[in-house]
């Protein structure tokens, strides 16, 4: 069995699989026709048709220099996927190894449009996912693979069958250079349940509150926070947390509370928590097909969670499924810059409509043969 450098020894096999050098030597037979007045002050596009020969068309431009991707292609279901007016928006005919040799040529495209510094994020169901995990390992290196998020995508169902409840999907992390990669760590502010149970307390100005000890484990024997305060000595193999000046000053800003058996503690105010780190579980639920402008048009805030982390103002944001533009106008309202393409003539028609509502400008193209 052959093996890769950037696989753990391993690869899917299957008939018509091209090699990574003809799918990056592919030569368009078309090209790209501006659809409205060029507006050359804009720094926001969109491409309609097929993803492959657009991409092939703008890595000459823009090889290495964007510096975030995400996509949610279709999910291999066989199903046609209509809009809440019945008009026909697009088909998932494609499965098995035709549908992941489509996604892995376009994986190729899309690795070799990314910056140094950039990351890419594939949304994908769990039916097919684990498959598209060995093309994500194939295409960019298991060792520039960062997360496999889990995302809560509705409520839970209660459909009579032999097995557990499907109510998430997942989404595939990676660099382009692991360590390089734009991060911008954000944290999640706590939940209520977690506000009343880490901040049990009410301070009748500050809100929720706990204490704190003032002392850490370990005798200090020879300095300031192993004396005597306030006529008190810290516990027994212990020190006081801070100088006996803090503590003064703590204690003159009503900072520090006396339990009935005189123990001083630090009050600690919900107020000032930064957040939890956020972890690979994520809850953004999408809205019911009745109210979605196009079929399985994604939560914005999720979106949002993922350009803030993954860009910085005035990056590149492509997204080469894009469906109802969601990601576009996420990435405008960030400061980024953008690239959309989709084959559907429904997601231009509704692209256009949400990009006008939003007041957001954008150059439009067709990738003609």
């Amino acid at each position: 069995m052959n093996t890769s450098a950037h696989t753990r020894y391993c690869e899917l096999r299957y008939p018509g699989k091209w090699p990574e050098t003809d799918i990056l030597g592919a030569v368009p037979g078309g090209q790209l026709r501006q659809l409205d007045k060029p507006n050359p002050a804009c720094p926001h596009s969109f491409y309609v048709g097929d993803n492959f020969p657009i991409l092939h068309l703008l890595k000459q431009q823009y090889a290495g220099k964007v510096d975030l991707i995400y996509i949610a292609p279709p999910f291999a279901t066989g199903r046609h996927f209509a809009s809440r007016d019945k008009e026909h928006a697009y088909s998932d005919e494609l499965l098995d190894h035709h549908y992941l040799e489509f996604l892995r040529r376009r994986l190729y495209l899309l690795r070799e449009l990314l910056s140094q510094q950039g990351s890419i994020y594939v949304h994908i169901d769990k039916k097919i996912g684990h498959y598209v995990k060995l093309l994500m390992d194939e295409v960019f290196g298991y060792e520039n693979f960062l997360n496999d998020i889990t995302r809560i995508k509705c409520n839970p169902k209660n459909f009579e069958r032999q097995a557990f409840g499907n109510y998430s999907d997942m989404i595939l992390f990676y660099a382009k250079k692991r360590g390089q990669h734009i991060w911008q760590a954000c944290r999640e502010p706590l939940c209520e349940d977690d506000l009343q149970r880490l901040f049990p307390k009410i301070h009748p100005l500050h809100g929720r509150y706990t204490t704190h000890p003032l002392h850490a484990p370990g005798e200090t024997l020879q300095g300031d926070t192993g004396q005597p305060w306030r006529g008190l000595m810290p516990p027994k193999g212990r020190h006081w947390r801070y100088a006996r000046q803090v503590l003064d000053e703590l204690q003159a800003q009503g900072l520090i509370e006396w339990s009935s058996t005189g123990n001083p503690r630090k009050m600690v105010f919900a107020k000032d928590h930064k957040g939890t780190k956020i972890q690979d579980v994520w809850t953004f639920k999408d809205k019911g097909a009745a109210y979605a402008s196009y079929p399985t048009q994604k939560n914005q805030d999720l979106l949002l969670r993922i350009i803030q982390h993954s860009s910085t103002p005035g990056s590149l944001v492509l997204d080469a499924f894009a469906g109802s533009g969601s990601t576009l106008l996420a990435a405008h309202a960030l400061g980024r810059h953008f690239m959309g393409m989709d084959e559907s003539e429904h997601a231009l028609k509704v692209v256009r409509q949400n990009f006008k509502q939003a007041g957001v400008a954008c150059n439009f193209f067709r990738y003609q043969v």
